[in-house]
């Protein structure tokens, strides 16, 4: 009989293969990573956003049913989720360490005129914030390799809920294929699926929405060579061809090329994954 698989041995793992690859393709110097990414971020989020979606329904209707209640945004960027929720929060924190992502929810909160949202920079699970009814943490887990330090400080922070969105990527997606090809099992990076079995390991038993509104956009590149160099980065193989073969084969079977760009099929939607305290 094989042997349980570790999952907060192999989040750890994944995200050290997922810390290298941002390494390798970090443009800039400066310690703050999103400097000079952050409005296209923002942007990107916008179009997302534009589909209507369960999660942020859920979060909602939460805190309509718990009027006065305060909120924890943990990773909050450039603050979709802080503002979402700020018309049925008492109180909104949006922690996060990137000054150029704070400067953006700023002229945010100044042009709409809201006053519940306070922003404190600090990285989770290093730094204190007081104690808040729910604590959300939207996709902000992944470069923390102490999943369960993360999660713990969570509880610990809520006195009524805690609220994960993470990605759920296709048990057949290309990455998927690549990953249990190359690593020996489907996963390249941090993930729900990792995630929620590691929670259950703590003795939480979360509940989970599927995201409604379809799967995330497809990810393209200018040529086949950027593709698997792509490829190769994510699952920290850089340094080798012994797998180049299997992989060019892979994306030649399931990349599309269109408009002179080579687009990938989906490979994930996002998970919310909801517990009380």
């Amino acid at each position: 009989m094989e042997a349980l698989t570790d999952w907060y041995k192999l989040w750890n793992q994944l995200c050290e293969i997922q810390n290298k690859a941002f390494g390798r393709k970090k443009e800039y110097s400066e310690d703050d990573f999103w400097k000079h990414k952050a409005r296209h971020f923002d942007k990107m989020v916008d179009e997302r956003w534009e589909k209507p979606d369960s999660s942020r329904d859920f979060l909602i209707q939460k805190l309509k049913d718990n009027p006065g209640a305060t909120l924890l945004d943990i990773g909050a960027g450039t603050g979709k989720w802080s503002l979402l929720v700020s018309p049925y929060a008492a109180k909104v924190t949006a922690l996060d360490p990137s000054l150029a992502m704070q400067e953006i929810l700023k002229e945010k909160i100044q042009k709409q005129g809201i006053n519940n949202i306070d922003i404190v920079t600090g990285t989770w699970p290093r730094d204190y914030v007081a104690s808040h009814d729910f604590v959300l943490a939207s996709h902000s887990m992944y470069g923390v390799p102490d999943f369960k330090a993360f999660a713990d400080k969570m509880s610990a922070t809520a006195t009524k809920a805690c609220i994960m969105l993470l990605r759920a990527p296709f048990a057949d997606s290309v990455m998927a294929i690549a990953s249990r090809y190359v690593l020996g099992q489907p996963y390249d990076s941090p993930n729900f699926q990792v995630a929620y079995n590691a929670l259950l390991g703590m003795d939480i038993y979360p509940d989970v929405i599927m995201e409604a509104a379809g799967t995330w956009p497809a990810w393209t590149h200018d040529s086949f060579e950027e593709a698997l160099d792509d490829l190769k980065n994510r699952l920290n193989i850089c340094e080798t061809s012994q797998y180049d073969d299997f992989l060019s084969d892979l994306l030649e079977k399931h990349l599309i090329l269109k408009d002179c760009k080579f687009v990938w099929p989906s490979g994930n939607r996002s998970a919310l994954v909801y517990w009380e305290v």
